[in-house]
């Protein structure tokens, strides 16, 4: 039996390995979420320095920060963490939330994206099963989270993530994925050009920028995913959340509408909701026309 034929006929064991393998992918991509954003500026700050200098001058070597060093480690006592302390989950909840240096609380976040990370990367798999389809959906989902907290974060969507979604899709669609690779080209095209023309059309009207360059990138890569019949569906959902969540936010806070909003982590549920309702959300929009 090989292990396809073994996945497809025991779907408790199959479940269970998608539930753990989420779990663990779930703390890394906390490490991605923490860290990226960091390691841009930090290439930006040392890029900008570098400039200053006078020609013969030394550049100043840039302190090793990626996605693998340092050891993750207590921000406030700086107390390394082991193996046994980065169990998604349990490690939390028999360190009760907090340092075991220190005592320092932990925030809640980490276990919570790894749940989160856990059970998409379950419904995702259990959905598709042990197919093509499954594996780029999982990988897709992977992505999207880590998009949608950097964005709310930092109101950054790096290309370091949204180029190689855009190159995923296609290649996945190449392979026989979730549309005909003349859909996926296009959309690809479709949704940057979208975003594009209504940034250009926002900045003519009012001066000033509506949205950033992520987004553009972002729902090209949704495009490039999904194709372009996708795209008025996911763009509706995710201007319809954002609307409703800002205006929420306007009410409860008081804050205004001129303090900005990314825009990216709506695309990105929008995105996630079209991979698993596509059909269904598609007959609902074109029913409503």
């Amino acid at each position: 039996m090989d292990l396809l034929t073994l996945l497809s006929t025991n779907p408790p064991f199959f479940g269970g390995l998608l539930f753990v393998l989420g779990l663990v992918f779930g703390s890394f991509l906390n490490v991605v979420i923490h860290r990226l954003p960091k390691m841009i500026e930090t290439e930006f700050r040392h890029d900008c320095a570098c400039l200053d200098l006078p020609i013969d001058a030394a550049v100043p070597d840039k302190p090793k920060y990626n996605l693998v060093v340092p050891r993750s480690a207590c921000p406030h006592c700086g107390h390394q963490i082991s193996a046994l302390e980065n169990i998604p989950v349990i490690s939390y909840l028999a360190l009760r939330g907090r340092c075991r240096g220190c005592g320092a609380k932990i925030s809640i976040r980490y276990p919570l994206v790894e749940l989160l990370t856990g059970i998409l990367t379950l419904w995702v798999g259990m959905s598709f099963g042990p197919t093509w389809a499954g594996a780029g959906g999982i990988t897709l989902s992977w992505v999207l989270i880590a998009l949608v907290f950097i964005d709310a974060d930092t109101y950054l969507l790096p290309d370091n993530l949204t180029f190689p979604l855009l190159w995923l899709g296609l290649l996945f669609n190449l392979a026989g994925g979730f549309v005909p690779l003349p859909q996926a080209v296009i959309g690809a095209v479709a949704g940057y050009l979208l975003l594009w023309s209504v940034y250009w059309l926002f900045k003519l009207i009012t001066g000033k920028e509506g949205m950033g360059y992520g987004d553009f990138k972002l729902l090209a890569a949704l495009g490039a995913w999904f194709g372009w019949t996708a795209l008025p569906v996911i763009v509706l959902l995710s201007s319809l959340a954002g609307a409703v969540v800002g205006i929420g936010l306007v009410i409860a806070a008081r804050r205004g509408f001129s303090k900005p909003m990314p825009f990216g982590p709506y695309l990105g549920i929008a995105g996630w909701l079209y991979l698993m309702f596509g059909t269904t959300l598609q007959h609902a929009l074109f029913g409503m026309l």
